[in-house]
């Protein structure tokens, strides 16, 4: 075993990998970019190095930097968690020339299967069934087409490199080619490097299911068992479980024995995960789709279930060790399910959020399992990927299992930065997944209803309670009676004590009935029902959900009515980067007419026209980093004169999510 390994990660998954060297008695060695220098991960490293300013491009995704600190440090080996440089080639051969270990599969491995096109032909080659689509690389967008076309649509563009959901684009329509190929491009071109794409057949309602191996240097293969990530959002993740109740045991050792030959295919070592489409109503008619080249984040549902350290295997085969078991000694005990908790906000259609961690609980326990980044005071910022942490939770069955996951995002608090907690806590609850009938489009048809309208009114009891609070006299002595908050005037009757807040709309809330506050807590009685939250500041939390409640200034807000600030206003729908501009100041526009694109979080979102018009302000440029709801271009209608905003607002929709970093 080696003496010191240096995690070439941030996050959760560095906090993750730091656990098992402490537990091996490994010195670990943590890297950090200027915006994570009091991160969580780097204070639990028994050593850290500084390897560049915030961007990603200059600190982690930077190779020779994370080497230079591997050297200086004395690591011996280079874990490279997932996402970054986790699948480059390069990087794993630049570790080799440094005469580190590289803690992933060889870097020959690594680039065969990070290019999507190879990987199909040679999994194929050794009787993988993969799914219909595109042969060959370097394609032209009009080949591209053709072969959308030739191969029916609706069709699934996929760019050859990287993975995690970058850059895929679904084209029903096409009419819809041209437009989503170069978008498809461009968002592959930015993550990877690399704008080659692909095309395979959608297959309507499919599973997503991998099966997870592990190979060592001395020819031995095993996988082990399956795991179900068909709960996605925009390709992306969020909820997987092991083992899947798609399969029987049949099926489920005929795709391990797939998976076993795709990884043989391609010389792989270390751990890994061969991805697969399945038919929910044909399970025996599963295809490949990729092979993930490194630990996933969705590796905690396999530990649990097989009660392996996959970490450790890593770290044990990189260092030379044969496999201590075969596959007739691996078996799934129980079931397990994880969540993603992502900084975004699903009343504002999933954008990503930000902030400060004011206040922060994380849930463990019996059956519980939480894999974080995050402290109370961690800053979460729009430049890294917007996954904070997983819940996992586990139980003797799925019913359990499941039962315990819910109570544990209840019980999430990570007040001050807008999660989707009780989102996936209410996922979890729906019918549909509770039976487990699951498909990759579930998400997508029940989201909207997973979604409260309304803000409910306890929320502002609360928050009017809090601040009447604040206006109670403390200590004692004399009182000044003007400051009592009672409502008494003189002359005249008492009036009740009124709040101006605001969460979405403004409202005017009279507080009533019994309420307690404390530093962290509030508790309020409304309509004979108790209702407790969690606070920090203006921010109130229960059950996994939070809100910001804001005061409201009714004559402030008449008198700065802002005209810049409605209907004919552009504004940032997160906090990001402008990365493309497509419009200028005079133009005429049409209503849905792509103008911006703003990119936060490695999440890409089109900005257009609000109505018909002409384009008469334009305050940003690509490059340009701006703040939430930040006004970034005006359209003026055509049947108002220019410079007489009529006022309203716009919030535009995102066209994409992904995974990884």
């Amino acid at each position: 075993m080696f003496d010191t390994v240096l995690v070439a990660n941030r996050g959760e998954i560095a906090v993750r990998v730091v656990r098992t060297l402490r537990a091996l008695g490994v010195r670990s060695v943590a890297v950090f970019s200027d915006a994570d220098a009091d991160a969580r991960h780097v204070r639990e490293a028994d050593t850290a190095v500084r390897i560049g300013p915030a961007p990603a491009t200059e600190s982690y995704l930077r190779a020779d930097r994370l080497i230079e600190a591997a050297v200086r440090s004395g690591a011996q080996a280079v874990h490279p968690g997932y996402g970054f440089l986790a699948e480059n080639a390069d990087f794993a051969r630049a570790c080799a020339e440094a005469g580190l270990v590289f803690v992933g599969p060889p870097p020959d491995a690594v680039a065969l299967m990070g290019d999507k096109i190879r990987a199909k032909e040679t999994v194929a080659a050794a009787g993988v069934p993969v799914v219909p689509g595109s042969t060959g690389g370097g394609l032209t967008d009009a080949r591209l087409a053709d072969f959308a076309r030739e191969t029916g649509l609706p069709v699934l563009l996929k760019p050859s490199a990287g993975g995690g959901g970058k850059g895929m684009r679904l084209v029903r329509d096409a009419a819809d080619l041209a437009e989503q190929i170069a978008a498809a491009r461009r968002e592959a071109r930015a993550s990877f490097g690399d704008d080659t794409l692909l095309v395979e057949r959608w297959i309507d309602s499919p599973r997503h299911i991998e099966i997870q191996v592990l190979a060592d240097a001395h020819g031995n293969v095993v996988h082990l068992g399956e795991r179900e990530c068909s709960l996605q959002r925009r390709h992306q993740k969020i909820v997987e479980e092991a083992p899947s109740v798609l399969l029987d045991a049949a099926t489920r050792a005929a795709m391990g024995e797939a998976a076993v030959r795709a990884a043989r295919s391609c010389g792989y070592e270390g751990a890994g995960t061969v991805e697969f489409i399945v038919p929910g109503d044909d399970p025996a008619a599963y295809c490949f789709m990729e092979m993930n080249t490194r630990l996933q984040v969705e590796h905690p549902v396999t530990e649990l279930v097989t009660g392996l350290d996959l970490v450790e295997l890593q770290l044990r085969v990189a260092a030379g060790e044969p496999l201590p078991f075969g596959q007739d000694d691996v078996t799934l005990t129980g079931h397990a399910v994880e969540a993603r908790l992502c900084a975004e906000d699903p009343a504002r259609g999933f954008l990503p959020s930000g902030g400060t961690v004011l206040r922060l609980h994380e849930p463990r326990g019996d059956g519980v399992r939480t894999d974080s980044g995050l402290d109370e005071g961690t800053e979460v910022g729009s430049l890294y990927d917007p996954m904070l942490s997983k819940v996992i939770a586990y139980g003797p069955d799925r019913e359990t299992a499941l039962r315990r996951l819910r109570g544990a995002l209840a019980g999430t608090v990570t007040l001050g930065v807008p999660t989707n907690a009780g989102f996936l806590r209410r996922l979890l609850a729906h019918p549909a997944v509770v039976a487990g009938e699951l498909d990759t489009g579930l998400v997508e048809r029940v989201a909207d209803g997973l979604v409260p309208t309304e803000v409910p009114p306890e929320v502002y009891e609360a928050a009017a309670a809090v601040r009447l609070d604040a206006l109670r006299p403390r200590g004692t002595g004399w009182t000044d009676p003007f400051a009592v908050p009672s409502g008494w005037r003189l002359g005249g009757a008492a009036e009740p004590v009124r709040f101006h807040l605001r969460v979405t709309e403004p409202v005017e809330h009279t507080p009533g009935g019994e309420h307690t506050v404390t530093e962290d807590r509030v508790s309020v009685v409304l309509d004979g029902v108790r209702h407790t939250f969690e606070r920090a500041g203006n921010w109130l939390g229960r059950d996994g959900d939070a809100w910001l409640v804001r005061d409201h200034d009714p004559v402030a807000a008449s008198l700065t009515g802002a005209a810049r600030a409605g209907a004919d206003s552009l504004t940032a729908p997160m906090p990001g980067t402008v990365t493309v501009v497509k419009a200028a100041v005079g133009d005429e526009v049409t209503a849905g007419q792509s103008l911006l694109v703003v990119e936060a979080m490695k999440m890409e979102h089109v900005v257009s026209a609000p109505h018909d018009g002409t384009v008469t302000e334009l305050d940003v440029s690509p490059g340009t980093t701006v703040a939430m709801d930040q006004v970034l271009a005006v359209i003026t209608p055509h049947d108002t004169p220019a410079g007489n905003d009529a006022g309203g607002g716009q919030e535009p929709a995102p066209v994409r999510t992904e995974d990884g970093r």
